[in-house]
């Protein structure tokens, strides 16, 4: 039998629920320790006793106390910026070997989007999974980096208002300079912009995302094939990741460039990328393709760190 490691999901709402589901069905080398909450009578903590697994409505406190509590390697930390640096400071004192991976915008850690760097970043204590309109956007963002230099690029994440929680609507600030800052140490460009919509259409629309790069010119083939490949990198653990539309290319002359607040006149090639995200359903409904992203993408981190920590021979 393949051994894993144990791990916790602190927050009991929609993401981390989700999460929990994910890791119980598909879990490789992840199986679920501890699911924490603060609401006795939440969904997650209901559906995580029914599932067997052990519980706490005590926050990271009442982690902290269980007799699994030891035994975890990973956590999850799926509420919201303020709270996860008060969760990380309390569990690295008593556990400073445990990793954290951070849900949230608070970003203590380096950002990580699987495809683009994760394994750059799976030896860190605690790693940040920026934003879900980070996670759907900033490997479009690469793909163009990783042929062409990327004077600005740009971001509108457009989500259904219906799967915009509580915690992502009191980090909206957090999202938007999180995102920005990602968009550059991760995807490459000079100067990064991101812009959330929530969306209240009836009946719910799945998670849309533009993305517009400024570059220096090249070969509009090779950028499309960048994309395509990395398109088809995120739908390995995003199945229902994809390109709405045809990637768009428009030219921007020498003697008419664009003038770009913080980055000045750019010419060369600009890129226009449509995604939408479906959400695999698996808790959340699959118009939630946000929160889906992000648990996937969460998912996916966790189980690169556990496989190098499964590598390692164990010392005595």
């Amino acid at each position: 039998m393949t051994r894993k490691l144990k791990v916790a999901i602190i927050g009991s709402g929609n993401i981390g629920t989700d999460l929990m589901i994910k890791i119980l069905r598909h879990g490789a080398s992840l199986e679920m320790g501890a699911m924490v909450g603060i609401d006795p009578a939440s969904d997650g903590l209901a559906r995580a006793a029914r599932l067997g697994v052990t519980t706490t409505h005590e926050g990271v406190e009442g982690l902290i106390r269980l007799p699994v509590f030891n035994e975890i390697d990973i956590v999850f930390d799926a509420t919201s910026a303020s709270a996860h640096v008060k969760n990380d400071a309390i569990l690295r004192q008593l556990l400073p070997s445990i990793r954290m991976v951070d849900l949230t915008p608070a970003a203590i850690g380096p950002y990580c989007v699987p495809v683009v760097n994760g394994e750059v970043h799976v030896d860190a204590a605690n790693v940040n999974m920026v934003t879900c309109g980070g996670q759907a956007t900033i490997p479009m963002v690469a793909a163009v980096s990783r042929v062409a230099r990327v004077h600005y690029a740009e971001i509108v994440a457009s989500i259904s208002s219906k799967s915009a929680g509580p915690g992502t609507r009191a980090n909206i600030d957090e999202f938007t300079e999180t995102t920005s800052n990602a968009i550059e140490a991760v995807g490459g460009a000079k100067k990064g912009k991101a812009i959330i919509v929530l969306n209240p259409a009836e009946p719910p629309l799945i998670m849309r995302d533009t993305v517009y790069c400024l570059s220096e010119m090249v070969d509009e083939e090779v950028v499309r094939a960048s994309i395509e490949q990395t398109v088809a990198a995120v739908q390995r653990y995003v199945p229902g990741y994809r390109l709405k539309q045809a990637v768009q290319f428009d030219r921007i002359p020498e003697g008419a460039p664009l003038l770009v607040p913080g980055v000045g006149k750019v010419s060369g090639l600009k890129t226009s990328v449509f995604l939408e995200v479906e959400g695999a359903a698996h808790y959340l409904p699959a118009y939630a393709g946000n929160l889906d992203i992000m648990t996937s993408a969460a998912m996916a981190t966790g189980e690169q760190m556990a496989a190098r920590m499964l590598a390692q021979p164990v010392t005595a």
